[in-house]
């Protein structure tokens, strides 16, 4: 987990304390989660930075569904999101989930009685969950993405939480997006520059061309059902061609 500390954060636990101003306090954490390193730390810093920002929330976490098909929490405050999260896959009914595929915002004053989710909620009272609150936080093609907050006793989430945590995700939801995108930029250079010397290896070695060395590469790829950086990169490493032949 990201240590979150005050010059990280805005040191205030509500945005309504000391009379600061929603919209600057908000703007604030916007900029702190975005200056995170990397997408994890980003999503370990949005589920503590909800907990000392959204009225009523005790824990927090982040649920994600990669395809429509992989559902993990990938981000929580402790082990109360873990255990909810788990009674939800096991139930295949939830408010987080129904955050992720159908709502934006699924709120639930008394988790134990109420009726939508009845298999979920008979597991929920055996974790002493009282209310959640959950909110959408992307939507990419098949892969989507849910802020899901906590709270013991019922009620502990009211108008204020709803608005404050709205707000909130929006900006969680720029700031992990951004996260996803500086990432999936790194891999694709990476995947570049490994492509680049799996060439260089090629032409060196048996006199090619770039586009050569490429063509030999792609079909090394069609042969052994690898991706293109997979054989790229066995060749880089062992300085063999897996399964293929110029």
């Amino acid at each position: 987990m990201v240590e979150i500390t005050a010059g990280q954060l805005p040191a205030e636990a509500t945005p309504a304390d000391g009379g600061r101003d929603l919209a600057t306090h908000l703007t604030e954490i916007a900029l702190a989660l975005q200056g995170q390193r990397g997408e994890k730390d980003t999503m370990d810093a949005i589920v503590h930075t909800a907990v000392g920002t959204i009225p009523g929330a005790a824990h927090a976490g982040i649920m994600t569904v990669v395809g429509k098909k992989e559902i993990r929490t990938v981000a929580t405050t402790g082990e109360l999101p873990c255990a909810v999260d788990q009674a939800q896959f096991d139930t295949a009914q939830g408010p987080c989930l129904t955050a992720l595929f159908k709502e934006k915002i699924v709120s639930v004053p008394d988790v134990v009685h109420d009726e939508r989710w009845p298999a979920f909620g008979r597991k929920a009272a055996e974790l002493e969950v009282g209310s959640m609150l959950s909110f959408q936080l992307y939507v990419q093609g098949e892969d989507l993405g849910a802020l899901n907050l906590y709270a013991s006793e019922p009620n502990a989430f009211d108008d204020e939480s709803r608005h404050v945590g709205s707000l909130f995700a929006g900006h969680a939801a720029i700031a992990l997006v951004s996260a996803q995108e500086r990432r999936q930029l790194s891999a694709a250079v990476e995947t570049r520059d490994l492509i680049g010397q799996a060439k260089g290896i090629l032409m060196e070695r048996h006199k090619l061309s770039a586009d050569q060395a490429f063509a030999v590469l792609v079909r090394a790829s069609q042969h052994t059902n690898l991706k293109l950086r997979d054989i790229a990169e066995r060749l880089t490493t062992t300085g063999k061609l897996p399964g293929a032949e110029r």
